[in-house]
């Protein structure tokens, strides 16, 4: 049985229509009917259904991809839950079994946006609870390195095969949210291209796997308002940030809160809220006052030591000019630090370290 549906999932077929055939015939018989021709299929996915499933298992042994079965333990447990859960997931790294909080948005983000989607993972990564993104472009990407940064678990679920990272430009990321322990994962197997339709289907995984979806940017007919919806569908929280009435990307926002999803702010709000979904986050400070990565406690001990000038902050952190200075505003944004002239800083009155 196994062997069969092993070589269903390499057919690469859509998976309305390979859940279809499968419910039909069982997935024995839908693989013979498949490579007998007795149902129509291209010349490529014929060929690729005259693979052994044991030259599969030799393939994904050596290109280190582990499969991940519907119905095992390491499969994610709210996904399997799902009817339309794939039957089999190719990863690599460590799926979590905590459920996941899906952070997504459009690749076409404002520079707002984009602060916002790190912000999010960085303080989803020190609450403690794993992050899953699509590893796009734009607000994706930005969630993920938030995660990396906050020394969190990322997921992030490809709209192809897992040896064929896309965008390519994120190859390094992925293998940072694999080496921080987390994982990239995907229903299409190995070799995939990252065609068009591949990415809509991928959203549902996203939002399987997560308890609480958040939006940070999205336009109206855009993937993460499909993911959304796919949330919606799963019953699951879905939460969005409020923007210009005005600008394309905070279209699907506005009309996701118009239509019952619950608006959130900063980072704090965020947790805030997330806690009252998922419950108690598994990473909490002695004070409980604020959740804090441990770099965000390292810069905000330098500044309580004296270290004030932005300058030598980011000198004594040591993580390039441009991410420094976007943690400090981060924590401003947070409400953990404030001005205390130009380009100097001081912890917030109300914080308690």
């Amino acid at each position: 049985m196994r062997a069969a549906r092993l070589q269903l999932a390499f057919a690469g077929l859509h998976p309305d229509r390979l859940r279809g055939l499968v419910a039909e015939a069982g997935p024995e018989k839908a693989l013979r009917q498949l490579q007998t021709g007795r149902i129509r299929a291209t010349d490529r996915v014929r060929d690729a259904l005259r693979v052994p499933a044991e030259e599969r298992h030799r393939q994904l042994a050596r290109a280190g991809i582990e499969v991940l079965w519907r119905g095992d333990d390491r499969y994610p447990d709210l996904l399997g839950d799902l009817p339309d859960a794939p039957d089999i997931l190719f990863a690599r790294g460590v799926v979590p079994r905590l459920p996941c909080v899906a952070v997504v948005g459009t690749r076409r983000c404002t520079s707002y946006g984009r602060r916002i989607a790190e912000s999010y993972g960085r303080a989803i990564a020190a609450a403690g609870w794993p992050l899953v993104s699509g590893l796009a472009r734009g607000i994706d990407g930005a969630a993920h390195r938030g995660t990396v940064a906050g020394g969190g678990v990322g997921v992030a679920v490809l709209g192809s095969g897992i040896d064929v990272m896309y965008p390519r430009e994120h190859r390094s990321l992925a293998l940072e949210l694999i080496a921080g322990g987390g994982a990239v994962i995907s229903e299409s197997p190995p070799g995939t291209p990252p065609e068009a339709w591949r990415f809509p289907p991928r959203n549902r995984i996203i939002s399987g796997m997560a308890g609480a979806a958040v939006v940070v940017e999205a336009t109206i007919k855009g993937g993460a308002r499909i993911t959304a919806e796919a949330a919606l569908g799963h019953g699951r929280q879905v939460f969005a940030v409020p923007g210009d009435i005005n600008r394309a990307s905070s279209a699907g926002c506005n009309e996701l809160i118009r239509d019952g999803a619950f608006p959130v702010g900063d980072a704090d709000d965020l947790l805030e809220s997330l806690e009252l979904v998922l419950g108690t986050p598994p990473h909490r400070n002695r004070s409980g006052n604020h959740i804090l990565a441990e770099r965000d406690r390292g810069l905000l001990e330098l500044i309580s030591a004296g270290t004030a000038a932005a300058d030598d902050l980011v000198a004594a952190i040591g993580i390039g000019v441009g991410p420094g200075l976007a943690l400090l505003g981060e924590l401003e944004l947070r409400g953990l630090i404030e001005p205390d002239g130009p380009g100097r800083y001081a912890i917030a009155s109300d914080v308690d370290l």
